[in-house]
């Protein structure tokens, strides 16, 4: 086979267009085996991993603990001590596992009580801004009217 034979209109061999004699027969694959069943991954792996229990000794007792356990009890232990980066990657982990949206706290809607508290606080808070707001503005006024002596240059004597 030829390109030859695209001038007949059957067939043109070319990039991405092998011979017939060399393409894969109908229904064949060009992996006839494929992947093999039961190939794990790495998030398998490490489940497996972390699953297998070790033997610790804590206060002088033997326990027995997952590798999972282990690592955390060890980072927590470091972050307790001082440790700078233990402390970060257990704040990271906590903030990654630890969903605060999660919480046992559901969001009931406030009573009138405390609604009322609220609005009441936000006054307070609202009333003490503008009381401050006001006095600070007086005393920049009045600090604005107060000559102050000029200042001169080192070095030029007092003489401008």
């Amino acid at each position: 086979m030829s390109k030859t034979e695209s001038i007949n209109g059957t067939y043109e061999v070319g990039y991405g267009r092998p011979p017939k004699a060399h393409q894969f027969a109908k229904g064949c694959s060009g992996n006839p085996n494929g992947r093999p069943k039961g190939t794990r991954n790495l998030k398998s792996d490490l489940a497996e991993e972390l699953g297998e229990h070790v033997t610790l000794s804590e206060g002088g007792k033997p326990i027995t603990l997952s590798k999972q356990r282990a690592l955390l009890k060890s980072l927590v232990a470091r972050a307790i001590k001082g440790d700078g980066r233990a402390v970060n990657a257990l704040l990271n982990l906590m903030v990654r596992v630890l969903d605060p949206s999660d919480g046992e706290e559901a969001d009931e809607p406030l009573t009138s009580d405390e609604e009322a508290i609220l609005v009441n606080f936000e006054q307070r808070i609202l009333a003490s801004a503008n009381v401050r707001g006001k006095s600070t503005g007086a005393r920049k006024r009045a600090g604005s009217q107060s000559k102050r002596p000029s200042r001169t240059r080192k070095g030029n004597g007092g003489e401008k």
